[in-house]
């Protein structure tokens, strides 16, 4: 099964692709490690970047989540995502016999990872708050696949499908509502089907080449999470709080392990090869302070390098920032979102230009304006300063090697 493929013909024929769908030999772990574990971590990557390294807000006020909450935030919504996908195929399977249908534990799992396709991808538009319409528009067609998919998979009376699909809808958004307090009941389930026979690497394009999946890594990060099932389901029979907080403790690693799986995050480059990119002086201002971090957030590499630079009042700051492999992740996601936005304070624009993804952001009353690029690496280098034009930063980021920067390489998969 070709990911890219599929996820074209489930999108653009739904009804031919179900067909074809119904009558293939396929397990759990097949569905999750070649199919949904890919695709949900677009959501969850596009969310962080759009909460963390762009930000939102209005009013010339713009809000960043801070970059270790942003990197909390991605790993839960990844992984609750994969679970919230199984608990939607348990709701589908046991309500088939309602409806005229038949029973069978891999059918239903088989709609709940296709007709999710949608709803995954259109998580694309979480790159900038103004396209978050058209999320939810991607996620009212996941419903129509589901709809489409049921009478093939499941069997049910055709004439049966509206109400069918309705009853799994209702019952899929109360168990969104409480799967987060219940996210342990389900753990061990969801665990278990991360596992499985890895097969050949996944290969994607992206702006500055591929993004390469190499389900092996997946299949090891999947054997963790049941193992971190096992030991948090048996703390919290013992009932003490200790081994609780320490099997909550290496789930989060576990879970970590799979998103990092996921992307082939490999290593981040090195901070101090970052700070190398940051000029003595930009346009004529001294750099009056730089601020140089390593790191590994949840499990997930992590570097960064900033710089201030001011005199005569202007203050400017540069930053280059690293999240290893899934950086190449965001320069596919960023590649397939561009639009502009202006309200009568501010105004903003996404584009892609030399391969690169180019965001700026200003104030009409030129009190701030800040000048991002993901590179094609997915390094993300953004200059940000007050009284300052987008004109003006546009020149400082010239005087940034980016070129350099894009030559860097990273350790290990990516």
């Amino acid at each position: 099964m070709n990911l890219i493929e599929r996820a074209k013909a489930i999108l653009l024929q739904p009804k031919e692709t179900w067909v074809a769908i119904e009558s293939e030999a396929t397990d759990a772990a097949t569905l999750f490690t070649r199919y949904a574990m890919v695709l949900a971590a677009i959501p969850a990557v596009c969310g962080f970047i759009g909460m963390s390294l762009i930000g939102f807000g209005g009013f010339g006020v713009t809000i960043r989540v801070p970059l270790v909450a942003g990197l909390v935030n991605m790993v839960v919504s990844y992984v609750l995502s994969l679970v919230g996908i199984f608990v939607l195929g348990l709701i589908i399977d046991a309500l088939a016999p309602t409806f005229g249908g038949q029973k069978n534990p891999i059918q239903a799992l088989k709609v709940a990872v296709y007709a999710s396709t949608a709803a995954l991808l259109g998580g694309v538009f979480s790159l900038l708050p103004a396209l978050a319409v058209l999320g939810l528009v991607a996620a009212l067609y996941s419903i129509y696949l589901l709809y489409t998919g049921l009478p093939v998979l499941m069997k049910n009376l055709p004439e049966k499908s509206g109400v069918y699909t309705a009853v799994v809808i209702v019952a899929a958004i109360v168990v969104g509502v409480i799967i987060g307090a219940v996210s342990s009941i389900f753990m061990p389930r969801s665990g278990s089907l991360m596992g499985g026979t890895a097969g050949p690497a996944i290969t994607m394009n992206t702006p500055g080449g591929t993004v390469s999946i190499d389900t092996t890594g997946l299949e090891a990060a999947g054997k963790k999470m049941e193992e971190a099932a096992r030991k948090m389901e048996a703390a919290q029979k013992s009932q003490d709080p200790a081994a609780i907080a320490a099997a909550r403790g290496q789930a989060a690693a576990a879970a970590a392990s799979v998103l990092g799986g996921a992307v082939g995050a490999g290593q981040a480059i090195a901070a101090q090869s970052l700070k190398a990119a940051l000029p003595e002086k930009l346009a004529g201002l001294p750099r009056t302070g730089f601020d140089v971090q390593d790191g590994a957030a949840l499990g997930l590499p992590t570097s960064q390098a900033s710089a201030q630079y001011g005199s005569d009042g202007k203050q400017v700051r540069l930053e280059i920032v690293d999240i290893g492999g899934l950086g190449q992740m965001a320069a596919m996601s960023m590649g397939m979102a561009q639009g502009e936005k202006e309200d009568q304070t501010s105004a903003e624009k996404t584009w892609q230009e030399g391969g690169r993804t180019l965001h700026t952001r200003y104030e009409k009353d030129g009190s701030h304006a800040e000048f991002k690029t993901i590179l094609k690496n997915g390094l993300v280098v953004s200059i940000e300063g007050d009284k300052a034009s987008i004109k003006e930063l546009q020149g400082y980021m010239s005087q940034v090697d980016l070129s350099g920067l894009e030559g860097l390489q990273r350790k290990g998969k990516s």
